[in-house]
């Protein structure tokens, strides 16, 4: 196929990527760098400061470097969960790939506030956790597991483990079995052969995974609010309370901004270390 047929392939995709998403961010850009004027909105002045008080103010620093550690570690529970589970499914036999494949799916056939609506009935105070563990006679008073990291974490990990477990499985998948087999005719114990040849060749997968976990997790708003509350904040609540409670539309999209550039950062450091790791061919 040559440059030109490719080009023409993906023009029209391109073009309503531009039109739908690109287009609306342009058109927000210049609201961010106007003041916010209490009881008129939004002031004709140009100005910096929504993009330097996020980054001075200790309460907007603390709610980013709180997204980002969220990010990280979903991100690494979500991997450390899915690659046992997405080796057994592409290891398996089809029987048993076909079963795993449905339970991992059957979360995506949920619509999200109910997923996280189950979590509350989980992970509240009055819960179902919390009302085993004291009938048990194991914990004499509530142990607190929503609205802070921890009800969170678990809520994401469940939300976006499936995304992680896909990409992981295609990757494992394309592991030819043969390199495997000559590691272990030499004499490779069967932990050798995984984390000398089949873990660098699924690194691609990883990253990718991670990439995308990373981003939905940082970016998610439902979950972040409904087990998080309304005061424990992560950038994309906040963003929601600045638009639509506060109507502070300049700091919001200053701050859609900052989260836009975060993905956007993670996405191409990602994309230089996968090239990095597979010499090119990612």
């Amino acid at each position: 196929m040559s440059r030109l047929s490719g080009t023409a392939l993906v023009a029209p995709l391109v073009l309503v990527l531009a039109g739908v998403f690109v287009g609306p961010l342009l058109v927000m850009l210049p609201t961010s760098f106007h003041p916010y004027v209490p009881g008129q909105g939004i002031g004709t002045a140009w100005t910096l400061e929504n993009y330097i008080e996020p980054f001075a103010d200790s309460y907007y620093r603390d709610v980013i470097l709180r997204t980002l550690w969220m990010g990280f570690i979903v991100t690494a529970i979500a991997l450390l969960i899915g690659y046992p589970l997405a080796y057994f499914m592409a290891r398996t036999t089809r029987t048993w790939r076909a079963v795993a494949t449905l339970l991992v799916m059957f979360p995506l056939f949920l619509n999200l506030v109910v997923r996280s609506f189950g979590w509350i009935a989980l992970l509240s105070n009055r819960g179902v956790i919390n009302t085993w563990l004291m009938d048990l006679g194991v914990i004499e008073k509530p142990l607190r597991m929503m609205f802070d990291m921890t009800g969170l974490v678990i809520g994401m990990v469940h939300i976006y483990l499936p995304f992680m477990v896909f990409m992981l499985l295609s990757s494992i998948s394309r592991v030819p079995r043969d390199v495997e087999d000559a590691a272990a005719t030499l004499s490779a114990s069967p932990s050798r052969v995984f984390f000398f040849v089949t873990l660098p060749l699924t690194a691609p997968g990883i990253l990718a995974g991670c990439t995308l976990v990373f981003v939905l997790t940082i970016s998610a708003l439902v979950t972040p609010r409904l087990l998080g509350g309304p005061t424990y904040k992560v950038m994309s609540t906040l963003i929601y309370d600045e638009f639509l409670v506060k109507l502070d539309w300049p700091s919001g999209t200053a701050f859609a901004f900052i989260l836009t550039a975060i993905a956007l950062l993670v996405i191409w450091g990602a994309n230089r270390v996968a090239r990095r790791v597979t010499g090119g061919a990612w």
